[in-house]
């Protein structure tokens, strides 16, 4: 085996009048280079844009939603927090109000969604507390708002401004700004506003009535394993909604988007490997002579075979190398100065975001990269194997 290697990397490394051989060998080599470096660049940046929005979905909605229908009354509520702060893996839960205004600013109406929370408890929760840029959700009372910065700039308001709105009965409301938030999401920043959850049941006429309860996990993949059992504990007049549930066509577009450039860029690796083929085919050609040497001197089709398999895996690992090292590089130079940026109200998030797995999407494309040049190898091995020391030597 050590012969057949040797003689594989110094048909590679010649430096004698096979130049050209050289040339296309190293085209080949970059070949697979471009094409692994394309496939680990773009499989990190869908990796990141998938984490980053997670994040941020995560940080934004409850990991579990129950709503019931009727609404749920104060002594029902109690009755149900109870059941589920005793239930394993539930950390924290919140009541919230939820409903529809529009909001009036000079000549302008704007619909939003109204939420209604408990300020203490709602931080337990979601991550609202993190996303205050401007004011303090401690300072939420009864005629209090919080808004999105999106909204904020959209409307020309700040800090103590007066945000008027219609409730869904009808009447006017005026409340006062003492938080704007920042989630990082475009519409959700420009979609909602929170205020104290008395105040919301008032503006849409709930009497004391709680829309759902917002539960916290230990461990948000849990959510659809613990909904199933919450739900046989609390009863069938009760619905549960997890944070997967809520976004899984957006997280199903998101796959579907990484898979399909996993096969696109897959086929520059493929033309690579044709390019591998090739080089070996003239290869062949070119040491048709030293074939005949070698198996007039005794070596085996097997081995013939081997020295051509180890010149195009040679090739193909140096390729592979280069090219997570060059994605790599890139990935982090993408990571920590985000030279790339996005327009927030299309992509939801304002820079390219890259997150690196090496399993299992690094070592699956360096895996295929390896096999595919394998493969190439096949045809152009066979024909040096299958060839004669008579045919070989005959006109030498």
């Amino acid at each position: 085996m050590k012969t057949e290697l040797f003689i594989s990397w110094r048909y590679l490394a010649t430096k004698r009048k096979e130049k050209f051989i050289s040339l296309i060998s190293i085209i080949s080599i970059f070949g697979v280079a471009i094409g692994v470096a394309a496939l680990i660049v773009v499989i990190a940046v869908m990796t990141g844009f998938d984490r980053d929005l997670r994040d941020k979905i995560v940080g934004n909605y409850a990991h579990i939603s129950v709503y019931r229908y009727p609404v749920m009354d104060n002594d029902t509520y109690r009755d149900i927090t109870k059941k589920i702060s005793s239930f394993p893996h539930v950390v924290a839960q919140s009541p919230y109000v939820q409903g529809q205004v529009l909001i009036k600013e000079e000549n302008r109406f704007f619909a939003v969604g109204l939420k209604g929370i408990d300020p203490l408890q709602e931080e337990r929760v979601t991550k609202i507390k993190q996303y205050i840029v401007k004011g303090d959700i401690r300072n939420l009372d009864k005629t209090g708002v919080i808004i999105g910065r999106e909204l904020a700039s959209y409307l020309g308001l700040g800090l103590d401004s007066e945000l008027s709105f219609y409730s869904p009965l009808g009447k006017l409301h005026k409340l006062k700004i003492v938080g704007i938030f920042n989630s990082g999401m475009y519409d959700y920043d420009l979609h909602l506003i929170f205020t104290k959850i008395d105040t919301a049941q008032e503006i849409l006429g709930l009497n004391n009535q709680i829309t759902a309860i917002a539960v916290k996990l230990d461990n948000i993949y849990l959510a659809d394993k613990i909904k199933g059992k919450l739900g046989s504990l609390l009863g069938i007049n009760y619905v549960l909604n997890t944070w997967m549930e809520a976004n899984q066509n957006f997280f199903a577009a998101l796959k579907l988007e990484k898979i399909t450039m996993f096969i696109i860029l897959t086929l520059i690796v493929l033309v690579a490997a044709f390019n591998i083929a090739s080089t070996l085919i003239v290869m062949v050609v070119e040491k048709t002579k030293d074939i005949g040497i070698l198996k007039a001197m005794g070596m085996s089709a097997s081995g013939i075979r081997r020295i051509f398999t180890y010149e195009g895996l040679i090739i193909g690992v140096l390729g592979t190398t280069l090219g997570t090292l060059g994605a790599l590089i890139l990935c982090g130079l993408l990571k920590k100065y985000q030279f790339i940026k996005l327009p927030a109200d299309i992509y939801y998030i304002d820079r390219l975001p890259v997150a690196i797995q090496v399993w299992p999407d690094i070592f699956l494309i360096v895996f295929l990269a390896i096999v595919i040049t394998l493969f190439s190898t096949i045809y152009p091995a066979a024909k040096a194997a299958a060839l004669k020391p008579t045919e070989a030597l005959r006109y030498e």
